[in-house]
């Protein structure tokens, strides 16, 4: 028995059989583990062996504070501890309590977890056996807490090794179940500390002891000793992380109630460990199919508010909490919109937290900017580095709008936001506008249908008199200006002279996200939307930059000033000299403080370029080239991800005259690429203080963590961004570059990261467009769906072609659904520059669309509860039936016999339950099948085409009504006369085309498109088939909306119809030239309408006369 001081000597002496397996009735000593004589002897009045002596005096010198005894200590225990024999001797010094200090045999612990392994399998079963029974006795015996836990992990490791040998160390689990029912405590601890250890070896070898594990774990939870407790939620945690993917999860899935118990007793004692543990263990339980886990949902999110709201814990804690959050939004978003109670929970409390912390609500503009942190007079605790209540509310809040259905989000949102923007606390208005533009992007859609709603209280903010409101007015702005294009567009008149007013703000913030807002907003604006502000807006961010100390204000006029120049494209050409001598100071910035400074002037050019075109920007050229190249030859990868924009920029505008730099530019954008971003490092807690700690021939193991410099990341994709634009716009002269250009791209198609596999989708089409500049005068032609003859490609392009396919093709089947859709648009690209002879080879591309188009690909592959009809529009499959067209286009009749796999996927888009994005998107594609098929399309007019387009003509969402109508257009042009046809549905459509000529176009760009589109439709209805149109009653309703207002497209269309109409005399129309003339005058004012049909019109004017 054991003697002595010892805090175990009080355990039980009892017989057990827990967890024993079957027929084993051997005695047991306390804890579990079988008597033996040598499991009695202690080690604290014994001397060492010669060997363990000389091994002790080496260990004492790792535990020195002395580098070079160290170092000399580990050089000679590196031959030493490659014989098995040191094993042996590093026990006695682990189990020499008394004569040894306790930190030379907490070394000796870790060494044998470490060196065991590699000589295990070298002894024979006795001598197993007795180093088994000296742990279990060392384990019921040492007081002292680090060595008995360094012991038990050292056992653990024998209890892995055992696992493949039936029927293992089993004496290990007895002392275990033993120890889990003692009544001390710190016995009860041991075990659960053990099992916490022994996770992976009992999740492989040991699955049918889990039901008596769960007995075991469930009276740990309700231990009355909170060490007990907290070692049972973590080892129980461990467990459930290790199952959480698995069906076995289920076993122990009773149990997470009793855990969020033992949580939230430990949030009140402030334990922030265990809480910390519980959270990783729910945040790994996430995607966890248990149903348990989802019935416990609302369990879950509570105890993750309470951790997120509770000030006493640390920052890390509750940024954990608010990641559970958001991960079960994504993992089980219907679920969790579905109910109310827990969304107006989770909401209130992010508003609360945004509207009590100090921190700026628009602080995610500044927190990637170094310069803002730099710069002085900021906030000087600030830290950008580490979570805020604030950014964890906001990104938990983005990560719901994301995620959640936007039926279930984006009402509840707005509530709380208009109510606090109408509040008369100005942290709550903070927080109001703030969290409008925090869903913009997740919320996009439904955000861009109530703008009518929304802008009224952001631009109130924007000119409140608080600055922390009048800031985060200016983010919320820029965040609708960036995600609901284009219909924020028609709010130029208010938004421009606000934002003009705001760049004189007395607060440095607002000026700055004031210019955000103008980067946001002018780069998508047409010349005619920023005209009347052009000058005064150039002179006012010129002024700033001359006068402003601030770098991060300098920087965001800068981008402010890009977006302006891309905004008025050639109006900009007069601005451009002042405007480049200032960017020209700036980009010979040498202090290395000024690099982002001196990109930003680089990224001016590069926009200016763009705007003014190659004539304009060809006397800065050569110097601009020169400052981006100097900025390749530092260490700044922020300065050289700035130089491969200004080459893709420049690259596209300057054509031809880039080429002369290819071959010093193309080698170093390879080197760049080829660079390993990424690399596998072992986890800091896996490192041990020595190096001589781990076996020269163990196995790799351990727990790694993926590094990433991400700075190199977002280099690597500036580089092959360039690469593209070089390879689309520098025509033959880049064509030697070509094969090595596809390795490379072929090679970054294969990177880890959807970021760079992104962009060399996006790349890899213009690799094509050398060879056809080379070998085809930079145009291939070619007959819509004639396969039949030889091909018009040349060698060398159909092996570009080819390859690229390929290589787009393995892309299509990616998990990531933005690079699903930039495989599809490249696809796109190259078979409409290249013909169907390109398409013929590679009949993935049309199987892997059909996989797409049924929500059967790898990135549509992902488990949510209760899949339903109603999901959110994804808008990489607006790409997908972009595609979907273009293989109509290029294949012609060819593409007649898929129409039976096609139509009833893209029909699933077109159901009442699906969002009016799905709806718009596949109405008009199917309105360009039907264009490029023409007859084709017969067999599915009366039971596909037909009622979709009626659906779609009744439809309340104006997008979807535009598109019916267009779709009802080009099949009546295509089906042209057929009487079966046309006699059968042309007052049906008629009478579904009535109504959106009395909608009032003047009102907005989208009603003006809606009346467009059915004039157009209603003008090839009367081309294809007059004697099926009443066209007493028709032509007037026609005449009166023309001339077109916004799709100047389909001029041709409306006016092609009313001349053939007077070319024939039409009676219908006697009585009307007044309307006409009206009509033709108009029109031949209009810049919009082509030159050739204003020579028709006035043509058929004077004949009017």
């Amino acid at each position: 028995a054991v003697t002595g001081n010892s805090p175990f000597s009080k355990l039980s002496l009892t017989k057990t059989t827990f967890l024993c397996p079957p027929g084993d009735e051997s005695d047991t000593n306390f804890v579990g583990h079988p008597h033996s004589s040598s499991s009695n002897n202690s080690r604290s009045n014994m001397s060492l062996s010669e060997d363990a002596n000389k091994l002790a005096t080496l260990l004492v010198a790792l535990t020195q504070p002395d580098t070079n005894a160290i170092r000399e200590a580990e050089i000679a225990l590196k031959p030493i501890l490659k014989d098995a024999r040191s094993i042996p001797a590093i026990m006695e010094v682990l189990e020499a309590r008394g004569s040894q200090p306790d930190a030379v045999r907490h070394v000796s612990a870790v060494l044998l977890r470490k060196r065991l392994p590699s000589h295990y399998a070298s002894f024979d079963p006795a001598t197993k056996t007795t180093i088994q029974t000296k742990f279990l006795s060392l384990l019921s015996s040492e007081p002292e807490r680090s060595i008995r836990n360094g012991a038990g992990s050292v056992a653990t490791t024998i209890f892995k090794l055992d696992a493949g040998t039936a029927p293992g160390w089993t004496e290990l689990l007895q002392f275990v179940g033993t120890a889990a029912v003692d009544p001390n405590p710190e016995a009860r601890e041991l075990a659960f500390i053990l099992l916490s250890e022994m996770t992976e070896t009992l999740g492989e070898s040991y699955r049918e002891q889990f039901p008596s594990l769960l007995t075991l774990f469930s009276a740990g939870l309700a231990d009355a000793d909170a060490k007990v407790q907290s070692a049972a939620v973590k080892s129980l945690g461990q467990l459930m992380s290790y199952l959480s993917d698995e069906t076995e999860v289920e076993v122990f899935s009773p149990l997470l109630p009793n855990i969020l118990n033992v949580a939230g007793v430990c949030l009140k004692r402030n334990d922030e460990d265990t809480v910390s543990v519980t959270l990783d263990v729910l945040y790994d339980l996430s995607y966890s199919p248990s149903a348990a886990v989802a019935a416990m949902l609302p369990s879950i999110v509570q105890f993750c508010l309470m951790c997120l709201a509770d000030s006493d814990l640390g920052m890390g804690v509750r940024d954990s909490a608010a990641l559970v959050i958001g991960t079960l939004a994504e993992s089980k978003s219907k679920t969790f919109g579905k109910d109310e109670a827990l969304m107006a929970s989770v909401l209130d409390t992010l508003f609360g937290l945004i509207e009590n912390s100090p921190e700026s609500a628009a602080g995610a503009l500044f927190e990637s900017n170094p310069a803002w942190n730099d710069d002085e007079d900021n906030v000087p605790d600030a830290s950008f580095d580490s979570p805020t209540e604030t950014s964890m509310a906001q990104g938990t809040l983005d990560m719901l709008a994301y995620e959640i259905p936007k039926k279930y989000i984006f009402r509840p949102v707005m509530e709380r936001a208009v109510q606090r923007m109408s509040s008369q606390q100005a942290n709550h208005r903070k927080a109001g506008v703030a969290c409008l533009g925090v869903i913009a992007e997740g919320c996009s859609e439904p955000m861009h249908e109530h703008l009518s709603e929304i802008m009224p209280f952001v631009l109130a903010a924007a000119g409140d008199p608080e600055a922390q409101v009048r800031e985060c007015a200016c983010f919320a702005l820029g965040q609708l200006s960036e995600h609901c294009q284009p219909g924020i567009l028609s709010y130029s008149e208010k938004i421009l002279p606000i934002m003009f007013t705001l760049l004189d703000d007395a607060t440095i913030t607002v000026q700055a996200t004031s210019c955000y807002v103008l980067e946001m907003f002018c780069e998508r604006l047409q010349p005619e939307g920023v005209r009347p502000f052009l000058e005064p807006l150039i002179k006012k961010l010129g002024g700033m930059l001359e006068s402003t100390p601030k770098r991060s204000v300098k920087e965001m006029a800068i981008s402010a000033m890009a977006a302006t120049a891309v905004a008025a494209e050639e109006e900009f050409a007069p601005f451009l000299p002042a405007v480049a001598q200032i960017m020209s100071q700036l980009m010979v910035l040498e202090d290395e403080k000024y690099f982002t400074l001196r990109g930003r002037a680089l990224e001016c050019m590069g926009h200016m370029a763009i705007a003014v075109g190659k004539e304009n920007f060809r006397p800065y050229f050569a110097a601009t080239m020169k400052c981006a190249c100097e900025g390749l030859t530092t260490d700044s990868t922020d300065l050289k991800e700035f130089a491969y924009a200004l080459f893709a920029n420049l690259g596209k505008v300057m054509g031809d005259e880039f080429a002369p730099v290819l071959p010093e530019l193309v080698p170093h954008l390879y080197g760049v690429i080829r660079q390993n971003e990424g690399s596998l490092e072992q986890a800091e807690e896996e490192k041990e203080a020595f190096s001589i700690m781990d076996s020269d021939d163990e196995e790799e193991g351990g727990n790694f963590v993926l590094q990433v410099r991400t700075a190199l990341l977002e280099a690597k994709k500036g580089a092959i961004t360039a690469l593209g634009e070089m390879s689309g716009h520098t025509g033959a002269a880049f064509v030697p570059y070509l094969e090595e250009s596809l390795a490379v791209l072929s090679e970054a198609a294969t990177n880890w990261h959807p970021i760079i596999k992104s962009v060399t989708a996006e790349a890899l089409p213009n690799l094509v467009i050398p060879s056809v500049a080379a070998n085809h005068n930079g145009e291939i032609e070619y007959t819509k769906g004639d396969t039949s003859g030889a091909s018009p490609l040349s060698p060398h392009t159909a092996a570009v072609v080819d390859a690229v396919l390929k290589q787009l093709v393995i892309l299509m089947n990616d998990e990531d659904k933005e690079t699903v859709g930039k495989a599809c648009e490249g696809i796109q690209s190259v078979i409409e520059l290249c013909g169907p002879h390109a398409l013929a080879p590679v009949p993935e591309c049309l199987t892997n669309a059909l996989a797409l188009l049924s929500r059967k690909a790898p990135c549509q592959d992902k488990w949510e509860e209760g899949e339903d009809e109603d999901d959110d529009h994804e808008s990489f499959m607006n790409s997908v039936c972009d595609l979907v067209s273009a293989y109509a286009r290029v294949m012609g009749a060819e593409f007649v016999p898929l129409l039976n796999q096609f139509l009833p996927p893209l029909c699933n888009f077109a159901k009442p339950s699906r969002p009016a994005s799905d709806r718009s998107m596949v109405i008009g594609c199917m309105g360009e099948i039907a264009q490029e098929l023409e007859g084709g399309i017969a067999e599915h007019w009366s039971n596909v085409f037909f009622p979709v387009i009626m659906a779609g003509l009744g439809d309340a969402d104006d997008s979807v009504k535009r598109n019916a109508a267009f779709c009802a257009g080009v099949c009546a042009e295509g089906l042209g006369s057929d009487a079966s046809i046309a006699t059968a549905a042309y007052p049906q459509l008629l009478q579904g085309l009535s109504p959106l000529f009395a909608i009032d176009a003047s009102a907005n760009d989208a009603n003006a498109g809606i009346v467009d589109n059915a004039a157009a439709a209603v003008s090839r209805m009367i081309m294809a088939s007059p004697a099926n149109v009443p066209l007493a009653t028709v032509l007037p309703a026609l005449l009166k909306v023309l001339p077109l207002k916004i799709d100047y497209s389909e001029n041709e269309t409306v006016y092609r119809c009313v001349l053939g109409l007077m070319n024939m005399k039409c009676p219908e129309l006697s009585g009307m030239e007044g309307e006409l003339r009206r009509i033709f005058e108009a029109a031949v004012l209009d810049d919009k309408v082509d030159d050739e049909i204003k020579a028709q019109l006035k043509a058929a004017g004077g004949a009017l006369a």
